[in-house]
């Protein structure tokens, strides 16, 4: 290929839909390099999550500020993928054999519990006129950021401590209870007909993983095993076919696509169970936190609408509001439900990291914006809570854990 070539093929990529999306994907990517750098530079005085930085950038490059970045329809629909794969990793952290059935039943009591507490302080807000849409404010104020709280987590020890499995029984189910409720209750079609998709849904990922777990040859594993470190990368690309699998057949079904790809991440976890684990685990993060996952975090900060947030004060007042909700809501379930298992230190660290979330509350806001049920500084304050509970309560469980 000549000289003339190159610059015909360049010269047109900049008109094209991926060459009008490249100033804002560089400024991205510049934005993922100095996250953790900046991370790294306030350790000493206080511990800051890179989603948390991402996401402050992503306001000081958007509109609200120095208007540099532009969302397109390529950096949309690599942000909805980074999302997607954000959930998938969460599924991958869950390891089955760590989690155990009376765990996961309080885990399952503790959030029907913070769901009709949720619902009682969201209608509470609406009366007062300070929400527009209680069940989607109700739905955030649910969930818990297993997804963020890994990497927070499992560089300060917390996984191999027995709060551990505890916490991903806790984790799992504050972040697939909420996407399948939501799925119900936000679907087009009949409330009765969603339920018995999603119940269809659920049955073919669990099939999936009883599957992949029992018919396992060793001529197949060999196989896998010898790809591994070729420029094949076939489990890799087996686990993304798994991710892009069942998500589609998520979205077939009318169902949100989260929950296919929080699927995904069970049934991969499951298939790389074994000495291949680690390394297959590390190709896929690197996959996610080394591209996508920053994207949609950065991408969350530029959409964040905080002219409308400080409009008034009232708007403004919400993100303490909401803040101290997600620990009422998420903590108080958590430390009651645990008395038998933890020591009561243990069960305010843990109530603590319960409360933490943000990812399903961008994902929940976002919807809910485009869709009218939620007003712009509803959906800023919320995200604002998010990031502030990203920010204080790992390191207050982490920090009582520790005493």
């Amino acid at each position: 290929m000549n000289a003339t070539v190159l610059t015909l093929a360049f010269g047109g990529a900049r008109h094209s839909a991926i060459g009008l999306a490249l100033p804002t994907l560089a400024l991205i990517a510049v934005v993922a390099v100095a996250s953790p750098v900046l991370a790294e530079g306030v350790a000493r005085v206080v511990v800051v999550p890179e989603a948390v930085i991402q996401i402050v950038l992503g306001v000081a490059l958007g509109p609200v500020a120095l208007n540099l970045v532009h969302v397109d329809t390529v950096v949309s629909a690599l942000s909805n993928l980074g999302l997607a794969y954000l959930m998938f990793l969460a599924g991958t952290e869950l390891q089955l054999s760590h989690v155990h059935l009376g765990s996961s039943t309080r885990a399952v009591v503790g959030w029907l519990a913070s769901l009709a507490m949720a619902l009682g302080a969201a209608a509470a807000l609406q009366s007062a006129g300070l929400i527009d849409h209680s069940t989607t404010v109700a739905l955030c104020l649910t969930t818990t950021a297993l997804t963020t709280l890994i990497p927070v987590l499992r560089d300060t020890g917390v996984f191999a401590t027995p709060l551990g499995s505890t916490l991903m029984s806790l984790g799992a189910v504050g972040e697939f209870a909420p996407i399948a409720i939501a799925t119900i209750l936000f679907s087009t079609t009949s409330v009765t007909i969603t339920t018995l998709l999603t119940l269809a849904f659920v049955a073919i990922a669990v099939g999936a993983g009883i599957l992949t777990n029992r018919v396992r040859p060793p001529r197949v594993l060999l196989f896998l095993r010898r790809h591994l470190h070729s420029t094949s990368q076939l489990p890799v690309r087996l686990s993304l076919l798994l991710v892009l699998g069942l998500t589609y057949v998520a979205q077939t079904l009318g169902l949100d696509i989260l929950m296919g790809s929080f699927a995904a991440g069970v049934v991969v976890q499951v298939i790389i169970a074994g000495e291949d684990r680690a390394a297959v685990t590390s190709k896929l993060d690197a996959i996610g936190y080394g591209f996508l996952v920053p994207i949609f975090f950065v991408v969350s900060g530029v959409s964040l609408d905080l002219t409308a947030l400080v409009a008034k004060p009232r708007n403004f007042l919400l993100v303490p509001i909401f803040l101290v909700l997600l620990l009422v809501i998420r903590g108080l379930p958590t430390f009651a439900l645990y008395g038998q298992d933890l020591p009561r230190r243990g069960r305010i660290s843990l109530a603590f990291y319960a409360a933490t979330s943000l990812p399903l509350i961008v994902a929940f806001t976002q919807v809910g914006v485009a869709e009218g049920r939620l007003g712009p500084e509803n959906a800023a304050a919320l995200v604002a809570a998010g990031a502030t509970s990203v920010f204080l309560f790992p390191l207050s469980g982490v920090r009582i854990q520790r005493r």
